[in-house]
Formats: structure tokens, C-alpha cells, sequence
């Protein structure tokens, strides 16, 4: 007997993103996720570089989820870095951010899926004295306090990657980020220091926090991780 089909869709940023190759070693958690699950999962990435709640909303990603997603699906949702930004993407965290956010968690519901908001993944940072600081203000607690409202599961990978980035050290921590010498790729020709994008590796290892997340909060996924 075979087992049930189960369909993960995300929506996101460029840390969850399915990278094409011109951005290689660059990639995204989304893309590693289905290497934690059996083979009957099927994970569905829509997310993109640049987009914030809204963005992503605008451009027409969200209703290419809405027309697919059904009954019994998982809709995950890691936006932030984006809406953080003084531009046409800002979002302020207890207003605008939430209400999008809420859009997520609603037209996922309409369709009888289930929501599931994950709070934005740490940038890689540390001050003069090897100290991690956080960056993405609010907007964790925001994340956190829509789903206290709306009995949304929570999965606080803000949390989960400060506390993996103090545990790895300064150093050490940059083997998870897109760090690459002068000549090294030929996409990224004078080298790259970004504390934000993940390499192939790292993306594996965030995809591992995002599944322990799903652990702590005994997400019903977790039945069919292998």
C-alpha cells in the first residue's frame, strides 16, 4: 500500500530560495528541505529573492499558491529581511507585516491547508568582540504575536539560528555563508563576504533548524521526516 501523498508549498526570500545557477554556490533552505522527508513529500518552493510580505503578494506569487494548494497541504511562510527595508517593501512589524502575514494565513485556511509562519533567519553578525547581535528587530516577536492570535504553529528560526551562529563562533559561523576568495566561482569572479545568503551547505544546515523547529512545536510533518 502507498503511502499518502503530502505537499509542502513556501513562500519566501532569497534565504529560502530555489537558486538558478548564475548564483551558484548561493542556495536557499527551501530548496534542501525535501532532503529530510521521505519521498512522498513533495515540497513546492515559490519563494524569491528580493520579496517581502507584500512584494511576493504583488507580483501575483501568492495567488500561483492559492491555486494549487488544497485540503490537508502545508503552507510555509519566512518573509522579513525585505520588509525591513526603507523602500517600497517596508512593512512595519506590528502594522502592515502582520497584516500581510495574515493574508498567508487565511487564504491558506480558505483552502483548508494549514499555515505555518516561520520568523526570518539570523544575518550572520558579530561586534568587535566575537559577540552575536541580532538584526531583524521586531519582527521575530511580530511573527510570534500573530500566531498567538490566530493558533498559527510557530516556528522561531530567528531564535534557532542566533543560537546555532553563537554555538558555531565567529568563525566558524562563516562556513554556512556565501564566502568565497577572488577566482573561486566564476558567478561571484571577486570573491564574495555575505553574511546573509547561504552556500549549499549552509542551506542544508537551516533547512536542518527549520525542521527541528517543526520538532519542538510537534508539527504533524514531523510524522513523515525519514
Amino acid at each position: 500500500m502507498s503511502e499518502t501523498r503530502v505537499n509542502i508549498y513556501i513562500a519566501g526570500d532569497s534565504t529560502v530560495q530555489n537558486c538558478a545557477s548564475n548564483y551558484k554556490p548561493q542556495e536557499g533552505w527551501g530548496r534542501m528541505l525535501p532532503r529530510f522527508f521521505k519521498d512522498y513529500v513533495h515540497v513546492y518552493n515559490y519563494a524569491l529573492g528580493g520579496r517581502s510580505t507584500l512584494s511576493f503578494i504583488e507580483e501575483g506569487h501568492y495567488d500561483k499558491i492559492m491555486g494549487l494548494i488544497g485540503p490537508g497541504d502545508y503552507l510555509l511562510v519566512q518573509f522579513g529581511h525585505n520588509d525591513e527595508k526603507l523602500d517600497g517593501r517596508f512593512a512595519d512589524p506590528f502594522g502592515t507585516y502582520q497584516a500581510y502575514l495574515k493574508r498567508y494565513v487565511d487564504g491558506a485556511r480558505e483552502k483548508g491547508a494549514y499555515p505555518v509562519l516561520i520568523s526570518p533567519v539570523n544575518r550572520r553578525r558579530f561586534n568587535l568582540f566575537g559577540e552575536f547581535y541580532p538584526t531583524h528587530g521586531a519582527y521575530p516577536k511580530a511573527v510570534k504575536e500573530l500566531c498567538d492570535e490566530l493558533d498559527v504553529p510557530f516556528i522561531d528560526l530567528t531564535a534557532l539560528s542566533e543560537e546555532y551562529y553563537k554555538k558555531l563562533g565567529m568563525e566558524e559561523s562563516k562556513r554556512l555563508f556565501l564566502f568565497l576568495k577572488p577566482g573561486e566561482s566564476p558567478n561571484y569572479p571577486d570573491g564574495s563576504e555575505d553574511n546573509t545568503h547561504f552556500n549549499e551547505n549552509g542551506a542544508y544546515e537551516i533547512a536542518g533548524l527549520v525542521v527541528e523547529g517543526m520538532r519542538r512545536i510537534n508539527l504533524p510533518l514531523v510524522e513523515h521526516l525519514k
